[in-house]
């Protein structure tokens, strides 16, 4: 499940549909997530513009405005199966990291989330059932990563921070594509 729903205030709108070394930014991570997974779906606000997809859409309420809305609204339709969640602007994101959590043995937690640079990672994981009242019930304001770090979740840790490279800024996008040419 690609989270879609943001404003991309910072980037000036549209930023599922961003050009990224020709091709929309919602694309990379996309595709990493379907090289693994067997259905993958984008979680995004009505109002949030899409590029051409060939994957199922869900469209969440477009409030409130937080990255949790997705992480619930994704949960309350999968009918009671995990979902591996990932933002939408992580174009650096590997088919061996989404392998790598699709299959963690979580050991009973109701999260699985990586923790890379020292960090939780919240919006590339794995959220169980379980996940869905606790995330539901957290406080509006409440940042992401407290909310899920009292979820007690299984953490693995990993190496590569690049992964987790994020697209917010003009300079964000102009690093990743520099990256995405080193790595060709």
């Amino acid at each position: 499940m690609l989270l879609a729903g943001g404003r991309s205030s910072r980037l000036g709108g549209a930023k599922a549909t961003l050009d990224l070394a020709g091709r929309p930014l919602l694309a990379w991570p996309l595709e990493a997530m379907r090289a693994v997974l067997e259905e993958v779906v984008v979680v995004a606000k009505a109002s949030t513009p899409l590029p051409a997809l060939d994957v199922e859409t869900w469209r969440e309420p477009d409030e409130p405005l937080h990255p949790r809305a997705g992480l619930v609204h994704a949960l309350e339709r999968a009918d009671g199966r995990a979902i591996l969640a990932c933002a939408g602007d992580l174009p650096l994101v590997t088919p061996a990291l989404v392998q790598r959590l699709a299959e963690a043995d979580g050991g009973g937690a109701p999260a699985v989330v990586p923790r890379a640079a020292g960090r939780l990672q919240p919006l590339l994981a794995r959220y169980e059932p379980a996940a869905l009242d606790l995330l539901a019930a957290a406080p509006p304001t409440e940042a992401l990563t407290a909310t899920v770090a009292a979820l007690h979740p299984r953490v693995l840790e990993i190496e590569d921070e690049g992964a987790f490279a994020n697209v917010n800024t003009p300079a964000d996008l102009e690093a990743v594509a520099q990256e995405i040419v080193r790595r060709s």
